[in-house]
């Protein structure tokens, strides 16, 4: 894989592909396959499910909904707390053979300020995401919707860490190049998108919502036109490097993203019915030649 090593904000990366947040389970993939993930792990970095300062059940069942072109999700981020991860997680995943990228998410600005001081001086953390697609109880506004949310939240935790900080956007703003110009201009070393968009369905004959969250995140082939879309015009607008996902199920899908200004893809939804597919999608990708038009 020499042909398509990447550096991205200053990490050696064996190629391009790397996993969405809260879409391969390392930790339980080592229990199932064992040692041998170590030795053919699928992607070139990991980055990790969301991670809060208290711990989270998550939504109430049924999570998950397939869709003719993808699937639908209400998971609501469970996961242990920043405690629970540092104890227990974190020193699972820091046996992984790639770079670890830890995602995190707060309410306020001192949740997330706390989160990013737990992981600044971890050296087994190589950069931070900041997951922005939540609403700031202390505003009511979606923080990733708006541009002068991001920079206020980077205000705060820009300075906190010198490690690489990724800031994920949400793909449900009136203007996203905006919102990453804003994440760029307050020292984001990154961006990525897209995340899910909102949907529902229906329990059959009841015409009541089948999901327990009532609504949930549409991911999966159906929403690859809108990613590369928005990764398009986010690419023309920002300088920082740009992860990019949506969607992605073949080299050509990652190249595709690539040619529009990309520097990493992100697979998730086809994660469920490949384990492999970060390693296969990089493989098609080394055999294909795209020209870019970024």
């Amino acid at each position: 894989m020499s042909d398509v090593a990447v550096r991205f904000c200053g990490i050696e990366l064996a190629h391009p592909i790397v996993n969405a947040s809260g879409t391969f389970d390392a930790i339980a993939a080592r229990r199932a396959f064992g040692d041998e993930l170590l030795c053919r792990f699928p992607f070139s970095a990991f980055v990790s499910k969301t991670v809060t300062v208290a711990p989270r059940q998550g939504n109430p069942p049924p999570r998950l909904w397939e869709l003719p072109a993808g699937l639908m999700n209400s998971i609501g981020l469970p996961n242990k707390g920043l405690e629970g991860y540092l104890e227990h997680d974190l020193p699972e995943l820091a046996r992984l053979p790639v770079p670890l990228i830890v995602n995190v998410m707060g309410f306020t600005h001192a949740e997330v300020a706390q989160l990013v001081r737990a992981f600044s001086d971890r050296p087994e953390v190589s950069a931070l995401e900041l997951n922005v697609s939540c609403p700031n109880v202390e505003t009511g506004t979606l923080i990733g919707s708006d541009p002068a949310e991001v920079t206020a939240l980077l205000d705060v935790v820009r300075p906190l860490t010198d490690k690489p900080m990724i800031v994920k956007l949400t793909p449900n703003a009136t203007d996203v190049p905006a919102v990453a110009r804003a994440a760029q201009d307050a020292g984001a070393d990154a961006v990525s998108l897209i995340n899910t968009l909102r949907g529902m369905a229906l329990a059959p004959g009841t015409g009541r919502p089948w999901l327990g969250g009532g609504t949930g995140g549409v991911s999966g082939p159906a929403v690859r036109a809108i990613a590369l879309a928005q990764t398009h015009a986010v690419c023309c607008e920002v300088g920082i490097p740009v992860v990019a996902m949506g969607g992605v199920q073949t080299g050509r899908d990652a190249a595709e993203l690539l040619a529009v200004g990309a520097t990493l893809v992100a697979v998730g939804t086809e994660s469920f019915r490949d384990p492999l597919a970060g390693a296969r999608i990089a493989c098609e990708l080394d055999a294909l030649t795209i020209p870019a038009l970024h």
